[in-house]
């Protein structure tokens, strides 16, 4: 009979799962990473619904190695005017890096998490696809698993709806039924990513000048890491016509506005590509350049081993350095990487 462990956060996702596969049969334990700063009214809910389902949990305390692994890198992109996707380096090097094989190495038979996707097999193969709830489908942030792992892991989740699963935790009785989603970056709660890297990095950023894209001076702005490409809002300046950050300058520390035109275009490339799926030099596919942005069809061109471009078929908008393009055929992914 196999065995699972279940990374459970408290929340009603990883809940849910941990309780389909006990109710349904399947032998289950737990595991939760303590990061720094972690909520402990989450770690008491996960221990609760542990407890009540007869199934171990693991406590790990990775708070120094998620530092090392997703907040210094996340600090290093914006110091170098990217805007990274903290959830897709988390996801890749610590959900599915450092408990996929703490799993193995206790002898589990898969590792399940509560995300919304799902993994099929086809043949001899096994694709990640979207999960059947659109509105909640969180593919785009898995393209990072390494293609090899695809066969050890469950998504349950990808399979229902995320009012199903408060349903089955309500008919249940847990107490965490109804508990809010996150909505932010788990180490960043309040949003504030500029206060946080300052205080990082121990110092204020350097400001600089606010231009057009002719070098005019409209004004000063409070350091690069504070701005991202198509940002409007918390620029302080009074302008005639709305403006958007449209380039990050680091050689002149300047931050060049625009307008909502000069922020289209429909070609970009990607380093630090990682393949789900086999797709071909000219594919037809559908990408998406940001996790809110619809899906658009492209063509993928491979430049390189771990390189690719990706040419829309229409203009997309700011399509920014340091997060990630993914490629789906149909509801299948067939990888990604990151926007350089």
């Amino acid at each position: 009979m196999e065995k699972g462990l279940v990374a459970v956060s408290g929340g009603v996702d990883s809940t849910a799962v941990l309780l389909n596969f006990i109710k349904n049969g399947t032998a289950a334990d737990g595991v939760i990473m303590l990061l720094h700063g972690y909520d402990k009214s989450a770690l008491a809910d996960a221990k609760a619904a542990c407890e009540r389902l007869g199934a171990k949990l693991h406590t790990l305390d990775l708070a120094e190695k998620f530092n090392r692994l997703v907040v210094d890198e996340f600090v290093n992109e914006y110091l170098n005017c990217r805007t990274p996707n903290p959830c897709v380096l988390c996801n890749m090097r610590m959900k599915f890096g450092i408990l996929a094989d703490f799993a193995k190495d206790n002898g589990y038979d898969f590792l399940a998490t509560g995300h919304y996707a799902r993994i099929e097999k086809s043949g001899e193969e096994y694709y990640l696809k979207k999960a059947l709830d659109a509105k909640k489908d969180q593919s785009y942030v898995l393209y990072g698993i390494n293609r090899s792992l695809l066969s050890y892991l469950r998504f349950p989740m990808g399979e229902i709806t995320k009012e199903q699963a408060r349903e089955s935790l309500e008919k249940e009785g847990f107490a965490n039924a109804n508990r809010k989603d996150s909505q932010d970056i788990c180490f960043i709660p309040d949003g504030k990513y500029a206060e946080f890297i300052k205080n990082i990095i121990g110092k204020d950023f350097q400001s600089g000048e606010f231009c057009d894209k002719d070098g005019n001076v409209l004004g000063m702005h409070k350091g690069l890491p504070c701005y991202t490409i198509g940002q409007r809002k918390g620029l302080g300046l009074a302008l005639p016509q709305p403006m958007y950050v449209c380039e990050l300058q680091p050689e002149t520390n300047r931050v060049i506005l625009g307008l909502n035109e000069d922020l289209m275009s429909t070609r970009l490339a990607a380093d630090n590509v990682n393949r789900l799926a086999d797709f071909y030099d000219g594919m037809r596919v559908s990408a998406r350049a940001r996790y809110n942005m619809k899906e658009s069809p492209a063509r993928v061109f491979i430049t390189a081993k771990d390189r690719i471009e990706v040419e829309f078929d229409e203009p997309q908008r700011a399509i920014t350095a340091g997060q990630s393009v993914v490629l789906y055929d149909g509801d299948i992914v067939l990888g990604g990487g990151r926007i350089i």
